[in-house]
């Protein structure tokens, strides 16, 4: 299982989600929100990236939880682990203590891949920021998540 919020999937989470359906028969990208915040996009929205994003992929499915423990979604699905991309050290010194906790919950391993190094500067809340204010982020994000961006922002040059 690849867990995360995706709001919006950067072309960070695609790298380790592809990575992850190298790695296993099947990966399970987990949208995991918060219905009292929220998000830039709808969990709807997120669903639609990613399935747009992730089609050519047939080992790899995609749902949308809320309001519960990443570890029990694993048991849901049936996922013995979860995969998790780290950027950099405090990305691992923010990981490791989950990664011990849902370990010490239900006995999920979680496995961490190294980001590419071309994604190490990436996150969804920098790119959204930086979309926000009518900053570049073409390459960051796939095509269709950068349209939805401008539109979101109201940067989208067919607007203008």
């Amino acid at each position: 299982m690849c867990p995360g919020s995706y709001d919006p999937v950067t072309n960070g989470h695609l790298d380790v989600i592809e990575r992850a359906a190298r790695l296993f028969d099947e990966v399970v990208v987990a949208i995991l929100h918060n219905p009292a915040k929220h998000g830039t996009f709808s969990v709807e929205e997120r669903t639609g990236m990613l399935q747009a994003s992730l089609g050519h992929l047939a080992q790899v499915r995609i749902g949308a939880w809320a309001d519960t423990l990443v570890v029990d979604v694993c048991r849901q699905v049936g996922a013995g682990a979860m995969v998790k991309g780290l950027r950099g050290g405090t990305d691992f010194a923010y990981e490791l203590p989950m990664a011990y906790m849902n370990h010490h919950l239900t006995g999920v391993e979680t496995l961490f891949l190294p980001a590419d190094p071309r994604w190490q500067h990436v996150s969804s809340s920098l790119v959204k920021e930086v979309a926000r204010y009518g900053g570049d982020v073409t390459g960051l994000v796939p095509e269709h998540v950068l349209s939805a961006l401008r539109r979101r922002f109201g940067r989208d040059p067919a607007l203008r």
